[in-house]
């Protein structure tokens, strides 16, 4: 809700109490401490456009029926210019009715705040690290990702927003078994290059990269790696050929509006010996065991289903200490208040044994929140579609954005929440229509340009209104359409707690469609100077909302369509 919102309800607190305590002095209710009250705005605003319970709550207080407490309460309402009327109602409400002010006062808001419109300072003073993407460094993003880096970075958008201080991080898989595959690949297609028999391992990976990489090294090298020993040469194709995927994942990424604090590499962990501090601390909290010459983490202890390894009889740690160790980093030296993980369905057996080793660790488990992502479905021609064009291969991040607009692509990707799947129309993301959500939100943000454009056009020019003005608004499209945007600051604000930024593309959505019906009933160029006056500035008002919502997910408001 806006500030002005926030304050009515205060005012409305005070008035409240105001007229208990005068009812109080006056006799008509006994002097006891009563509980304390909510202030609501209903589903049903045509019954009032503030609901408070005051009287309901205190009914065995006062030892009154509700409505004659409301009543009581209602003649010791002091006067307030905010609102017309306050009635009861149903069992015991009290419903209050705003003045035309109150509407002007909105549209005022928004217009003197202009791009920070809808920003506050809820999460002032926290710091928030968002983990997102950190795909396999070893090849090209898949459609997933695609997903995960609209939806990664729109969460971090809506803390920004939301007034926290917020760092985004990429970590790359540089250590462990898929940079062995990765290394075993590169070999393989090397040494095919001077003898076409060897054969590929059975585990390895087959893309066309790992083959342009080998082509590519033998062009800088030649045979020079051909006669030494396997680790030499795997590590000096592994070396080479590394940076240039981590080098094209940040290239597909800033491509995507993306762009990240920090890059965070996982042989870092091991290289500063935090991997070995870790499983140290580990130790040290009893929370862990020996059994068949392996080291287990107590994790039952925190509701695991199961105890974990954290280290193999060989000595070599589990896939799980580097990540204990990461967000250990994250949490605790490092220091973040809030660090965010966007993974994938697959990833949702793999927190609690995290969450267990954290609170082994003495950290707060609370403070690591996993965003769970589900699948997303590519359709075109009403069908799934998994094939590029071009290549015959999986659709990449980079392909995707060569099919449909950028802009298309990360709206429709936080059209829903994370945790539902995602079908994603191609066809539909092309299209230039009302049926194209990306399309209808961009359009309507157009057509007010076009509109203050064509007024200014004739010479008639937007004054700066003032709430006497506005307060000629007072059709039911043009409350209803106040109404709806004055909620952008409380709708940034839960899209930052429940770390949803499909909130924001609905809000989006939504401004539109009011928008356009406000647009189809009010005549904006009417005949009426002061009331054309004030819908102009509603019009302003309303596409700084639409621009707002669509800069925090970095998706273009264009000014002609």
């Amino acid at each position: 809700m806006s500030v002005l919102v926030k304050q009515t309800e205060q005012k409305i607190t005070e008035l409240v109490n105001s007229a208990i305590e005068s009812a109080v002095n006056r006799g008509q209710l006994e002097n006891a401490e009563y509980s304390p009250f909510n202030v609501e705005i209903p589903a049903d605003t045509s019954h009032g456009d503030f609901s408070v319970n005051a009287a309901l709550k205190n009914a065995k207080v006062f030892g009154k029926n509700p409505r004659e407490i409301a009543q009581i309460i209602i003649e010791n309402m002091p006067c307030d210019p905010l609102f017309e009327k306050v009635e009861c109602a149903g069992p015991g409400f009290l419903n209050f009715f705003v003045s035309d002010r109150f509407f002007a006062e909105i549209v005022l808001d928004v217009l003197s705040k202009k791009e920070n419109y809808g920003k506050s300072d809820y999460g002032k003073g926290k710091r928030v690290l968002v983990e997102f993407v950190s795909a396999n460094p070893t090849g090209p993003m898949h459609i997933g990702n695609a997903r995960g880096g609209a939806l990664g970075d729109g969460i971090a958008a809506v803390y920004e927003a939301a007034g926290y201080t917020v760092e985004r991080e990429f970590y790359v898989n540089d250590a462990g078994n898929q940079i062995e595959k990765f290394k075993t690949s590169l070999q393989a297609r090397y040494l095919q290059l001077f003898d076409s028999s060897v054969e590929m391992p059975e585990d390895c990976y087959l893309g066309e990269d790992i083959i342009i990489h080998a082509k590519n090294f033998k062009e800088k090298y030649g045979d020079k790696y051909l006669n030494c020993s396997e680790t030499e040469r795997k590590n000096a194709l592994c070396d080479f050929a590394l940076p240039k995927n981590i080098e094209g994942l940040r290239r597909d990424l800033e491509k995507y509006r993306i762009n990240y604090n920090t890059w965070y590499k996982e042989s870092s962990l091991h290289e500063s010996g935090k991997v070995k501090q870790v499983i140290k601390k580990l130790k040290a909290s009893g929370h862990t065991y020996e059994e068949g010459g392996a080291l287990w983490l107590r994790s039952t202890d925190y509701g695991d289903e199961k105890d974990r390894v954290l280290v193999r009889e060989n000595g070599v740690p589990t896939y799980l200490v580097p990540d204990i160790a990461y967000h250990y980093d994250k949490l605790v030296t490092r220091n973040f208040d809030i660090a965010i993980d966007v993974l994938g369905a697959d990833h949702h057996g793999y927190v609690p044994r995290l969450k267990a080793a954290l609170e082994a660790l003495g950290v707060d488990s609370n403070r690591l929140v996993v965003v769970i992502m589900q699948m997303v479905r590519l359709v075109k021609n009403g069908e799934t579609y998994k094939l590029s064009k071009r290549s015959g291969k999986a659709v990449t991040l980079s392909t995707l954005l060569d099919e449909v607009p950028l802009d298309a692509a990360r709206f429709i990707f936080n059209s829903k929440e994370p945790n539902t799947h995602l079908e994603f129309d191609l066809d539909l993301a092309v299209e230039e229509s009302s049926q194209n959500p990306v399309y209808y939100v961009q359009y309507a943000h157009a057509r007010i340009c076009s509109i203050l454009r064509n007024i200014q056009a004739e010479g008639i020019a937007v004054k700066t209104p003032s709430a006497e003005n506005l307060a000629l608004l007072k059709a039911p499209e043009e409350i209803e359409l106040i109404r709806h945007i004055s909620g952008l600051t409380d709708t940034v604000i839960e899209s930052a707690k429940s770390q949803d930024p499909s909130k924001i593309t609905k809000f989006a959505f939504d401004t539109a469609t009011l928008f356009h019906k406000f647009y189809n009933a009010c005549r904006v160029k009417c005949d009426d100077p002061a009331l054309m006056q004030a819908r102009l500035n509603l019009c302003i008002a309303v596409k700084t909302v639409l621009m707002n919502c669509l800069s925090i997910l970095k998706i273009d408001a264009p000014q002609s369509m």
